[in-house]
């Protein structure tokens, strides 16, 4: 019997939204283990509100709703709150009723903007590495470390010449920019700053490549499953990638028991390697032999662990990879740093999330 092309239920709905979603959906362990985060960090949150006036997002929902952003590349917040209004498994994972409102996309930006006080995007990470089955996952003596260059919100029109602004910078209306031409213009970081984004400097990645407005992103990697520990975002510079990786492992370094770093060759400085082993941390560092002596030598590629290191240090590459494709940030759509630095950290604790059912359910 043919079924008629007529629409039920206009007025009713009598299913709830839990019973929509269904039981072996892979969003149902990573939203329970979001919430576990989410809660750790409830004092965090009220340090953030005023006890006074209209009540706001609840950070938990604004959280939830920028995992979703991330887990499904939505490139804006104007079409995460276009997806928030007509689907059903979004509004599930955040936490929105059927019947309730969908936010407008500014008052959505303005409250993850607020977030950026507490650092609340580096504890979020920290919270979901802290929950007990998840730590039994994690290495506390092996780690990699990497950067990887994250493109600007910013055009290299933008980038002009220090002081002044000139008049005849102004475009002849119309809503375009103003006609350019660099060529044979020399521009560098310490001459030129982006209008667009001060914290943003001109880099090339190799010799012959473009240079682009861009930062660097580094990562922190615990080399038993993969998982990203910590991260930093700063803008570019010959020497950023040691110092930040200095900066993250210092903390995870104790004196009375030695751990391992492994990283590429670029990490091969004879500082950088000196600093490592006065932390008590083994510089499984790859050597830079090309027209130059590497500082690591004998005592460290001896060993059986150095190897393995070297083999396991470049999974954080795959990280890298979803972190600028999947959840978008090849170029980020923020500017300035500190929100940059918050995005990106943010995240990797997506990318933990993904990864972490599949961990927890293999067998040990």
């Amino acid at each position: 019997m043919r079924g008629t092309d007529r629409r039920t239920g206009e007025l009713f709905s009598y299913i709830d939204l839990e019973d929509r979603v269904r039981g072996d959906h892979p969003l149902r362990p990573i939203r329970e283990m979001a919430n576990a985060a989410l809660a750790a960090l409830s004092n965090d949150f009220d340090g953030l509100y005023s006890r006074m006036g209209r009540p706001s997002i609840a950070p938990e929902k604004l959280l939830r709703a920028m995992l979703l952003q991330a887990f499904y590349s939505i490139r804006s917040e104007r079409q995460l709150m276009e997806r928030l209004e007509f689907d059903l498994l979004f509004r599930w994972f955040v936490g929105i009723g059927i019947d309730e409102p969908v936010w407008d996309h500014s008052s959505f930006s303005t409250n993850r903007d607020r977030l950026l006080d507490g650092e609340i995007a580096a504890k979020f990470l920290a919270a979901v590495l802290d929950q007990p089955r998840v730590k039994r996952l994690l290495s506390n003596d092996h780690f990699s470390v990497d950067g990887t260059l994250i493109d600007a919100w910013a055009s290299m029109k933008s980038f002009k010449p220090k002081g002044p602004k000139d008049d005849s910078d102004e475009d002849g209306g119309g809503g375009r920019n103003a006609e350019a031409d660099f060529r044979g213009e020399k521009r560098s970081n310490a001459t030129h700053e982006s209008t667009t984004d001060p914290d943003a400097r001109l880099y090339r990645k190799g010799p012959g490549m473009e240079a682009k407005l861009c930062f660097i992103g580094h990562g922190l990697m615990e080399n038993r499953s993969g998982l990203i520990v910590d991260t930093r975002l700063t803008r570019v510079s010959g020497h950023a990638e040691r110092l930040a990786a200095l900066e993250m492992i210092e903390p995870l370094a104790e004196r009375s028991r030695a751990i391992t770093l492994g990283a590429d060759r670029g990490y091969d400085a004879a500082d950088f390697v000196e600093e490592l082993r006065t932390l008590n941390v083994r510089p499984h560092v790859a050597q830079n032999t090309s027209r130059r002596r590497s500082a690591i030598d004998g005592r460290t590629t001896r060993h059986r662990g150095y190897t393995t290191s070297q083999r396991i240090r470049k999974r954080v590459e795959e990280a890298f990879g979803w972190i600028k494709t999947v959840a978008g940030m090849r170029r980020i759509t923020l500017r300035g740093l500190d929100k940059a630095d918050w995005a990106f950290a943010f995240t990797a604790a997506a990318y933990n999330l993904v990864r972490l059912p599949k961990l927890l359910a293999a067998p040990s």
